[in-house]
């Protein structure tokens, strides 16, 4: 299927409802509206195809952004592509749902989300810490070094309420996610989660929220979920 024809169906795909939410989370035209349900099909056909990715997500339109993400080979993706990607995330639901979803899925993924959180840039570290969410509640616990998920609990401890808006939301993602599937951290996580308590995050021209990492990890621990893992990261 080629990239003219792709287009036209996720053009076809498209609901005003859908496209009047996604441009209240945050995107701008061009965008059709398509659910991401409605592209499971699409994406049975294509299955990967990482040329065909490029070209949906060089166009700038969200939901060919998105289904880009969707059809990627994270594994043949360098560095240089991974940046290119979250150089043209400009809002939250690319840099933390469609590109940190996709580098979740490279074995270079720790190392480039590692950059991204010192790089000071908004979006680049909600990418980062929001990576690091999809890695812990897919992978295995051995597969990571206990010493460096404390040290960026501590991290987030100390910076968290003067980083911005959306890095906010991912590094109390973070600690929540530690919490309850890296349970080598549990406890840590619980602890720093009480430290730092009620996270508030302006959203503009919304209300704003406020954000508990603490009180979301017991809601888990009471269902049952300590020790929860993802089978898949991509849908």
């Amino acid at each position: 299927m080629d990239f003219e024809t792709v287009m036209h169906e996720l053009e076809a795909l498209g609901k005003e409802r859908t496209k009047k939410i996604y441009i209240s989370n945050g995107a701008h035209e061009p965008l059709f509206g398509v659910a991401t349900g409605a592209m499971k099909p699409l994406a049975k056909q294509i299955k990967k195809n990482q040329p065909l990715a490029e070209q949906l997500y060089a166009t700038g339109n969200y939901d060919a952004m998105y289904f880009a993400g969707v059809i990627a080979d994270p594994q043949i993706m360098t560095k240089a592509d991974f940046d290119r990607w979250i150089d043209g995330a400009y809002f939250y639901m690319l840099s933390d749902y469609v590109v940190a979803v996709t580098l979740a899925e490279a074995d270079i993924a720790q190392a480039v989300a590692d950059q991204w959180i010192a790089s000071g840039e908004e979006y680049r570290m909600s990418a980062g810490w929001s990576c690091y969410c999809w890695l812990l509640g897919n992978r295995k616990d051995t597969e990571f070094e206990t010493n460096k998920i404390a040290s960026m609990l501590e991290q987030v401890k100390e910076t968290i309420h003067q980083s911005p808006e959306r890095t906010k939301s991912s590094m109390n993602n973070f600690v929540y996610t530690v919490g309850i599937s890296f349970l080598p951290l549990h406890d840590k996580a619980v602890e720093i989660a009480k430290a730092v308590g009620p996270v508030e995050m302006n959203r503009g021209e919304k209300k704003s929220s406020t954000l508990n990492a603490y009180n979301n990890i017991q809601k888990e621990v009471d269902k049952g979920r300590l020790g929860f893992k993802r089978k898949y990261v991509r849908c």
